[in-house]
């Protein structure tokens, strides 16, 4: 499953929907906005999606993670709109019967969805400045 979020993320009720009896690995990735990038000081982000293409593809990848690695379940959730820091801004989780193939699989969907969903991000700077980076 994946899905944009204009609001905050909820990882426990993620998490609830990943389990299962049989699965003895579960890993979770959060993502969430800092303070700084490239030596400047952030304030703030802002996401912006392409919201069809964007739910389309990050489901595509999480349906290839799932037939590449040995997992029970995977979820991922990106946030689109402005996020303050500390604020969640992507989670994946995924849930299997070992550990190996739960930390693959979430690693490749965080590093899938960065490269390929088309999601921008525009830092918001403390000086007043801003710039939009893909994320």
């Amino acid at each position: 499953m994946f899905s944009l979020s204009e609001s905050g993320i909820d990882p426990a009720r993620l998490r609830r929907e990943l389990e299962s009896p049989s699965a003895g690995a579960v890993v979770c990735f959060e993502g969430r906005v800092r303070d700084h990038n490239d030596g400047r000081a952030v304030r703030g982000l802002s996401y912006e999606a392409y919201a069809d293409l964007a739910l389309a593809e990050g489901q595509r990848i999480v349906e290839e993670a799932a037939r590449r690695f040995a997992v029970q379940r995977i979820a991922c959730v990106h946030r689109v709109g402005d996020l303050a820091l500390g604020e969640m801004a992507v989670w994946v989780g995924v849930s299997a019967g070992h550990r190996a193939e739960a930390f693959d699989a979430c690693r490749y969907v965080i590093d899938e969805v960065k490269a390929r969903v088309p999601i921008w991000k525009r830092e918001h700077y403390v000086d007043g400045a801003s710039g939009w980076l893909h994320p």
